[in-house]
């Protein structure tokens, strides 16, 4: 390992000097506590490395030895469950070694070498292997099925296979290269910023379920797809992110906290083990990564810290697995970036942001997608990114967002006057947008309800009418409409509080099935049709309003999903009440 000397320290910038056998992205230790940077820039034989921890007491002439790798994090099993921080390092082993208060340069290895894991061998002596081939498998927790696969740029004949429990340091197989024996551990390292490797991208065309109604019927994600959720603070985007985690139908969740408040991670250690996933009957922890870099902690390891989350989200799509990534926020991302930029002296470009923030935004959300994995037996994984966005005051005209904009295909826009009235999730249904829209079309038509993307269509175009018609209210009142018009404005008040809003905090309303959701809509929808007809055939308004289904109607959301031929019930009493009214009678007499 060579070694230089530090010439400069500011903030969480050091430059060191002699460096010159060093490279850009290798991983040094910086001064006698060891404290781990990476090198950002190369000047000659000057390195200006950012440093994840706290640089108070380093100073001129103190010793810096690269390690000569690229920062990189451990594969293998032990990830589910557990919380590291931005650089891989698992919180609840450094408070063991440490204590509460973490020392400077604290080490704990990413993955335990104590802990025996079963490993069962699926590849047989003598098999020709390549990359991504299955070795054999571990059960990591009782949901999830972990593949150790055959690590990139190792390919051959099996000559030795194990069963048996072993510790993920120990050698489990060896393979015969062209280059000679090759032993094999559970582990694989990979360097943060360079994305796993694939056999093909294909085209995403299934829905990721998240359980939302205004996200699963408006603005959907596919699974391998990417998303953006901008808004101001306040406006609801960490509740959004953890109902995504929650309730999203992927078999993996890895979030990552970055930049954002502690409390918002203590809150998801607190909800998370104690949710329990409906399909599996355990805590969603058991299909969990959490990755921690919370506002208090060191500036540069934000930066890390996604690059950290999509690493371990690519490995568990290369076993095949839909997983998805919530990265909250990528604007406290930036921010780091623009700091280590403006302490590099680069040129600034928009607000202070690096001229190349784009091109890293794009890099970050290029790696996701639905893809053919390494390996024989062609197995496909989906990785979904869904990023949280800042903007300052909730301008989305800032550089983050509108970078942001240009690469994602989902755009949950958060609208603080929505969220001031007590609307959640406060998703703006006029500003969104989904690119995949037509794709999942085609795919809940079939699946769930063939009326389902018609119906969906005209609950948007009632919608978007009851934004003109509010104009007119505003100017003149809501007498001077048609009855007609003024029966519009009361079912998109449904739409709005009965379908668009949704407690994340109830037992019920919580999570909404696709079946649910089609169900609600042709509900309201069918109200909406008949109280019309009704009204051509003399019914007044005033009793149409006043009908005791329409309250039938608003509580449908807390209908539990055991229970949904409730619904048909209230089909039936739609009618009865609606046709008494159009046969000239009241309901009431």
């Amino acid at each position: 390992m060579k070694s230089g000397r530090v010439i400069k320290v500011s903030g969480p910038l050091v430059v060191a000097s002699g460096m010159e056998n060093a490279n850009v992205y290798d991983v040094v230790e910086v001064s006698k506590n060891k404290i781990i940077g990476e090198i950002i820039e190369m000047r000659g034989g000057d390195a200006s490395i950012q440093v994840y921890e706290e640089t108070t007491g380093i100073g001129v002439g103190d010793e810096v030895v690269t390690t000569g790798s690229p920062l990189s994090v451990e594969l293998g099993p032990g990830l589910l469950e557990t919380m590291f921080d931005g650089i891989q390092r698992p919180l609840v082993a450094l408070k063991d070694k440490a204590g509460d208060f973490l020392l400077r340069g604290s080490e704990v290895h990413s993955l335990n070498r104590e802990k025996k894991w079963d490993f069962v061998p699926v590849a047989k002596v003598g098999d020709e292997l390549e990359s991504g081939d299955v070795l054999g498998t571990v059960q990591e927790t009782v949901v999830v099925k972990h593949l150790i696969m055959v690590p990139n740029g190792i390919e051959g004949k099996l000559v030795d296979i194990k069963s048996g429990s072993f510790t993920v340091d120990s050698v489990i197989a060896t393979i015969e290269t062209k280059d000679g024996k090759k032993d094999l551990t559970m582990i694989q390292k990979w360097p943060v910023r360079r994305g796993r490797p694939y056999k093909k991208k294909v085209d995403p065309k299934t829905p990721l379920v998240t359980g939302q109604r205004v996200i699963d019927t408006f603005f959907p994600v596919t699974k391998g797809g990417t998303a953006a959720i901008p808004g101001p603070f306040g406006s609801g985007k960490t509740v959004v992110q953890h109902q995504l985690a929650k309730w999203a139908d992927a078999e993996i969740v890895v979030y990552v906290g970055c930049g954002e408040r502690g409390n918002e991670m203590t809150d998801v250690m607190m909800e998370f083990p104690e949710l329990i996933d409906a399909k599996t009957g355990e805590s969603i922890m058991k299909r969990t990564v959490l990755i921690a870099n919370t506002s208090n902690m060191p500036v540069a390891a934000r930066e890390a810290s996604i690059y950290t989350g999509i690493t371990i989200s690519e490995y568990y799509r290369d076993m095949g697995y839909s997983v998805a990534m919530m990265a909250d926020s990528t604007s406290r991302w930036a921010e780091a970036l623009r700091e280590m930029s403006g302490r590099l002296e680069e040129m600034p470009g928009d607000e202070g942001y690096p001229a190349y923030l784009a091109s890293r935004v794009a890099d970050f959300y290029e790696r996701a997608g639905r893809v053919i994995c390494n390996g024989h037996d062609g197995r496909e994984g989906a990785l979904t990114a869904i990023g949280a966005v800042s903007p300052p005051g909730g301008d989305i005209s800032e550089p983050v967002s509108q970078a942001t904009l240009r690469i994602v295909k989902v755009f949950w826009k958060l609208d603080y006057d929505l969220s001031y009235k007590r609307h959640f999730p406060a998703i703006n249904w006029l500003d969104s947008y989904s690119l995949y829209q037509d794709k999942i079309d085609k795919f809940i038509d079939h699946e769930v309800s063939s009326e389902f993307s018609k119906n969906r269509q005209e609950a948007m175009s009632l919608l978007q009418e009851e934004s003109a018609l509010q104009e007119i209210v505003r100017l003149v009142g809501r007498d001077s409409l048609s009855e007609e018009d003024q029966l519009k404005l009361e079912v998109t008040k449904s739409l709005r509080e009965d379908f668009l809003q949704q407690n994340a905090f109830h037992d019920v309303d919580t999570y909404c099935s696709l079946k649910k959701q089609d169900l609600m809509m042709k509900l309201i929808l069918g109200f909406y049709h008949s109280a019309k007809d009704a009204l051509k055939h003399g019914a007044y308004l005033s009793e149409i309003e006043n009908l005791p289904v329409r309250e039938r109607i608003a509580r449908s959301k807390n209908i539990e999903e055991t229970n949904l031929a409730e619904f048909d019930v209230i089909f039936d009493e739609i009618k009865d009440e609606l046709e008494g009214l159009r046969k000239g009678g009241s309901i009431n007499a």
